[in-house]
């Protein structure tokens, strides 16, 4: 299954799109939780240790932790619908990011390694992550959170390419 473009022009020479591809939304359901998991325990311990020694009123800075869950909650929903990757003829490409966004395109002759990862928290909601190593160490890339499946799919599919191109794996 290729999700990449037939090549730089499609028919009657006009240049083609690349097709994108978006990242699973357990990698999202993933992201809120660590949010609440980290933030909600410590408004509370917050709440409570001021309240305990420096009155009621100190209290009020526990909802701080709160109100960055209330602003972190619709931003990462917004980082990551803006993770997507594209399968070219030629090379991969990587784009991310709200406010700066940035696109990395990694050529597959240049894939050095290409490795997947699951630690075991992305293991117990089912993802994985390929990272993509190249000769210079600044145009490494990584696509966090995507299936296990298709993870291991990319990984055997840019290795086939990157020896095909024979300059890289």
């Amino acid at each position: 299954m290729d999700t990449g473009t037939a090549g730089p022009a499609g028919p009657a020479g006009q240049r083609t799109e690349p097709v994108w591809t978006g990242l699973p939304r357990g990698l999202l359901k993933l992201r809120r939780l660590l949010l609440v998991v980290w933030l909600v325990p410590l408004a509370a311990a917050v709440g409570v240790l001021l309240g305990l020694f420096a009155g009621p009123a100190w209290a009020a800075f526990a909802l701080l932790p709160l109100a960055v869950v209330a602003w972190g909650w619709p931003m990462l929903g917004r980082n990551w619908r803006s993770w997507r990757y594209a399968e070219r003829a030629d090379d991969l490409l990587i784009s991310r990011g709200v406010l700066w966004r940035e696109e990395t395109v990694v050529p597959y002759g240049r894939m050095q390694l290409v490795e997947v990862t699951s630690g075991p928290v992305e293991r117990r909601f089912g993802l994985a992550s390929v990272q993509l190593h190249t000769a210079a160490a600044a145009t490494d890339a990584r696509i966090p959170g995507l299936l296990p499946e298709e993870a291991e799919r990319l990984r055997d599919r840019l290795t086939e390419l990157g020896e095909a191109r024979s300059a890289g794996l």
